[in-house]
């Protein structure tokens, strides 16, 4: 048997700008200025659900889920975190980390399905996420 390696969909790969590698996760950006949201993606092959990770790993993917909520918090205040392992497009396993405001498009629904997304402008990504990589301790990309 061929041993399987870690590959990002690349749906992930095109709306997310990478950020940098937890211990376990690869950590990613959304590319959308409304909303200020990082992506947590193990980096182990054929993942779905949260439930395909041995006991270690959810142990390791919730604090890592946990720290980069905090960081995010620190760094784009809101009124709420909002967690989610949707699945039903991309089926690779991902946890969204999206700070909500009460002001902001979607407001108080999800964001998903909610108009088009905005691209961050060039300037707008580097400063969030330098913010986001200092915070967390990771080198630039």
């Amino acid at each position: 048997m061929i041993p399987q390696t870690f590959v990002l969909d690349p749906r992930l790969a095109a709306d997310t700008l990478p950020l940098g590698t937890l211990e376990l996760c690869e950590l990613r950006l959304m590319d959308d200025a409304r909303y200020p949201w990082v992506v947590l993606v193990p980096q182990r092959p054929a993942l779905v659900e949260v439930l395909d990770l041995d006991e270690a790993a959810r142990t390791g993917l919730w604090r890592e889920v946990h720290k980069v909520a905090e960081v995010l918090k620190a760094v784009s205040p809101c009124d709420k975190l909002n967690l989610a392992t949707l699945g039903n497009v991309v089926s690779q396993l991902h946890i969204h980390v999206v700070a909500r405001r009460r002001d902001d498009p979607a407001w108080p629904g999800p964001v998903w399905g909610h108009g088009q997304r905005q691209p961050l402008e060039p300037a707008a990504a580097g400063r969030i996420s330098l913010d986001l990589r200092r915070e967390l301790g990771l080198a630039a990309q």
